[in-house]
């Protein structure tokens, strides 16, 4: 197995940067300014022939009480009790200060391997600390620059070092690809959907800043795995823990709350609002986490329209239920407001939840997985086509400019989402309230609820266009 590797120290001595360099790419938020990781990241990596599980940790704190630094601090002791090994960074050229002293005790006295690591040694500028790191206890340091890439060979002699001494036999991150499908294969409507392995299902937790987003995720892990508080925007990156339902391979990602884009002026906050937006678009299915006193409100009706342009599954998360007085009345009138302000969104869930009493979790994880069946939901091309002229029979098309339109053929394009083609006559004049219609009578006849379908108009060529 790879061996799992936490990057510890205090903060703003570069740990986001040296993880973001062994995982091969940008994944952690990273900035000038101290205290920007809070939660545990988790990702694979490699350095040499090494592969590597990498935790990334928040800037420890010498505190115990019930602030939020002292819950930061909490995950780092989490993340080095089920480490292998701790890299611990500090910073060369501001030389050893006495919280790295502090943070080194509390290293040797858990019992775990450290590597101390010297950061940005680039040129002559750290050699005066990298003299100091004696004095902690650890050994000799391995002087390196995680921005630029130096060091990574003592780095690794060290991993290795620490590897034989654990007998952890050399570990490889493997990927299925089967059910790839070559570019250049021809798509056959008629032919049944290829199977494909039971691939991890990716939940994004979105909303507004203090929805309880996070209070909600550990409610469903049974453990204080995010940060939480009565602090709005506690959550800066989006973080992503695997999770099993009843068998089924879970990913959830903790998102950061999305404001108005006006009120967004932090460069830090601009780039936490990017993060959740990319979660949101590789996602297969966004929980919508929103407050009973402020559900449906402009910015929530904003991320649901986005979800939906691209193309994810959608549930409704109204949370904090144990809130809720009246709380019949109350789901009633949060359902009529999902009618009425998000009509496109018809049929998807909505489910009331509370993180703080677990109530509800059963149904909200139930609601998650129908939609995503739903979202990956393949119709056979016959019975689009016995629907097709059921419904052009009920309600015929217009006739703009006294020409009917005529709709001949429909097969489905693809799933995630559901994306169908109709070819007909003069498909380019055909209002978009019929296109509303079809949609709509789609949905319901094949219960599709909850997820959004896509509908493209082709036109057949003209035979006779070219002829006098």
């Amino acid at each position: 197995m790879p061996l799992t590797v936490a990057i510890v120290g205090r903060p703003n001595v570069g740990k986001s940067t040296l993880f973001n360099r062994l995982a091969g790419r940008k994944i952690a938020l990273v900035d000038d300014q101290p205290g920007v990781t809070r939660d545990r990241k988790e990702t694979t990596g490699r350095i040499g022939d090494m592969d590597l599980r990498l935790v990334d940790t928040a800037g420890f704190e010498d505190v115990t009480d019930s602030s939020l630094e002292a819950r930061m601090r909490r995950q780092t002791e989490i993340a080095v009790d089920q480490a292998d090994v701790c890299v611990f960074l500090y910073d060369a050229r501001d030389g050893v200060t006495p919280l790295d002293e502090r943070f080194a005790q509390l290293l040797r006295k858990s019992g775990k391997p450290v590597i101390l690591a010297a950061n940005k040694c680039e040129g002559k500028q750290g050699d005066a600390g990298l003299a100091e790191a004696w004095r902690l206890g650890l050994g000799e340091p391995a002087a390196l620059s995680a921005e630029h890439g130096e060091g990574m060979g003592e780095l690794y002699e060290a991993l290795v070092a620490v590897e034989t001494r654990l007998e952890i036999g050399p570990g490889s991150v493997e990927f299925d690809q089967a059910g790839a499908v070559e570019e250049n294969e021809a798509f056959d409507p008629d032919a049944e959907a290829p199977v494909e392995p039971d691939k991890p299902i990716r939940l994004a937790f979105v909303g507004r800043p203090n929805a309880g987003k996070s209070t909600l995720l550990n409610a469903l892990l049974n453990d204080d795995r995010f940060v939480t508080g009565p602090e709005a925007g506690i959550t800066r990156d989006s973080i992503t823990v695997a999770w099993s339902w009843n068998g089924r391979e879970i990913r959830l990602v903790d998102t950061a709350g999305l404001r108005k884009r006006t009120r967004v002026q932090d460069k830090l906050e601009r780039l936490s609002t990017s993060e959740t937006i990319h979660s949101i678009r590789f996602a297969d299915v966004v929980v919508l986490v929103m407050d009973p006193r402020e559900a449906f409100e402009k910015q929530d009706l904003q991320i649901a329209n986005l979800a939906l342009r691209e193309g994810r599954g959608l549930v409704f998360a109204i949370t904090k239920w144990d809130l809720v007085e009246h709380p019949s009345d109350v789901k009633r009138e949060m359902e009529a407001l999902a009618a009425e302000s998000v009509p496109h969104a018809r049929g998807s869930p909505l489910v009331t939840v509370s993180g703080e009493t677990r109530r509800g979790l059963d149904k909200l994880m139930d609601a998650c997985l129908k939609v995503h069946k739903d979202w990956s939901a393949r119709v056979k091309t016959r019975d689009l086509n016995d629907w097709l002229q059921y419904v052009i029979q009920k309600h015929p098309p217009p006739a703009p400019g006294g020409k009917r339109i005529k709709p001949r053929y429909m097969a489905q394009m693809k799933t995630r989402p559901p994306t169908f083609v109709l070819m007909a006559s003069r498909a380019e004049d055909m209002p978009e309230t019929y296109k509303r219609y079809l949609v709509n009578e789609l949905r319901e006849a094949f219960d599709l609820p909850g997820v959004p379908i896509r509908l493209i108009l082709r036109q057949g060529k003209n035979p006779f266009a070219d002829k006098d």
